[in-house]
């Protein structure tokens, strides 16, 4: 670490939207996230945190769950423990997913949805998915390691047209500017 830089350090991502209207199915969206290790940080996902796992050392993990929207406040709600994380992993790419059963469906479909990132009291990153309306997923954040200052972040959404199961091989491709 470099003087009184800790870098990023332990991350909550939170997700947020409203539930479907009455007599419409309801409308699933998921966090996940990605690890990708030092020596392949393009490649292939290490493994994928959702809704049914966590990380193998437990410093990824979900700590709410919603298939509909109808949570109090922020309807999932994810950790992301970085300070924690194995030398090993360089980056760490978090997502959204829309669950897509019974029907197709994009950002535009999803009623008042919002993310938010931030570090303890800190908000690093908020969103309303305005930019990728048409998209069925969603980069939201980009966790870098850098070696002598700990762990950096980068925000930024950025919408893929993806099934859930191709949207997590792919999430973690370089990013477009």
């Amino acid at each position: 670490m470099n003087g009184l830089n800790k870098g990023i350090r332990k991350v909550e991502i939170a997700l947020r939207w409203d539930p479907s209207p009455a007599g419409q199915p309801p409308t699933d969206l998921d966090i996940v996230a990605a690890t990708y290790l030092a020596d392949d940080p393009q490649g292939a996902p290490a493994y994928v945190v959702h809704f049914d796992s966590r990380s193998p050392d437990g410093t990824i993990y979900l700590n709410r769950d919603s298939k509909d929207g109808k949570g109090f406040g922020w309807d999932e709600v994810m950790t992301v423990e970085l300070d924690r994380l194995d030398a090993r992993y360089a980056r760490v790419v978090v997502g959204v997913v829309i669950q897509q059963r019974p029907d197709r469906r994009t950002f535009v479909s999803v009623i008042n949805p919002a993310i938010r990132i931030r570090e303890g009291y800190t908000d690093l990153a908020e969103d309303d998915f305005g930019g990728v309306l048409g998209s069925t997923a969603a980069t939201v954040a980009e966790f870098v390691r850098v070696p002598s200052d700990g762990w950096s972040f980068h925000s930024g959404v950025q919408g893929f047209d993806d099934d859930p199961a191709t949207f997590t091989r792919i999430m973690g491709r370089l990013r477009r500017s």
